[in-house]
């Protein structure tokens, strides 16, 4: 019976975000002339429900004990980095917009950690996707994935320590005692809320989440990429 009603609410939220990505590419389309095509729309709706649940539902998301608390891993990146890889970075982006705004009613930090995932997802997916497309091979999936990477670790690390934690103090009423203090029980080696922060924090965080995520879409993507291409064929 649990089994039963997972399914049922994955299509009902599969439905509900094909009906939420056609009335808001509707209303973009009559201020800009742009048309989403079906296949668009459904891409968008049924990737961007899986990312969505892999980002919303509480059990599906976890801290460890050697870092803060609020680092919390999810991995909604993964259907993301699929679809963008399968359907370009045009559908990547789009994805990311719409799991981002279902997301910001449900917020717990003022929208302030919704933004940040936004951006970290935007410089991690953009950059694999648009050298995958140009580079349709494994050794072009590496590359894309490594520039990734490497540029999500770098944005991440600097802009969180200097932009969304003075940012989220603010926001949030927390004293920089209180914030250090939390940090340092996770992990001692954090004895400051700059650099230590981003170097055993931040990027340790990301740098394992990455890692994650890239095997998992790996795997994933090689049994599906046949899947999809002769599902594409098929509908043409």
């Amino acid at each position: 019976m649990n089994i039963l009603s997972a399914v049922c609410s994955i299509i009902l939220i599969i439905l509900w975000m094909m009906a939420f990505v056609y009335v808001l590419f509707k209303e973009l389309g009559r201020k800009q002339s742009y048309r989403p095509s079906v296949k668009f729309i459904v891409r968008v709706a049924i990737f961007g429900a899986l990312s969505t649940i892999l980002y919303t539902v509480p059990g599906l998301k976890f801290s460890v004990p050697f870092l803060p608390s609020f680092l919390e891993f999810h991995f909604d990146e993964i259907p993301i980095l699929i679809a963008s890889f399968a359907y370009g970075p045009l559908t990547g982006v789009a994805i990311i917009f719409i799991k981002t705004l279902i997301k910001l009613p449900m917020t717990s930090t003022l929208g302030v950690g919704e933004c940040a995932d936004f951006l970290y997802s935007l410089v991690f997916i953009l950059p694999a996707a648009l050298i995958y497309k140009k580079h349709r091979k494994f050794s072009g999936t590496i590359i894309g994935l490594s520039v990734g990477t490497i540029t999500q670790l770098l944005v991440s690390m600097f802009f969180t320590v200097y932009v969304m934690v003075p940012f989220y103090m603010y926001v949030m009423g927390f004293s920089r005692e209180a914030l250090l203090s939390m940090c340092s029980m996770a992990n001692p080696a954090i004895t400051n809320l700059e650099m230590e922060l981003g170097l055993y924090g931040i990027l340790p965080f990301n740098a394992i989440k990455d890692a994650i995520v890239i095997f998992v879409t790996l795997i994933v993507y090689k049994s599906l990429r046949r899947f999809i291409e002769n599902l594409d064929i098929a509908k043409n």
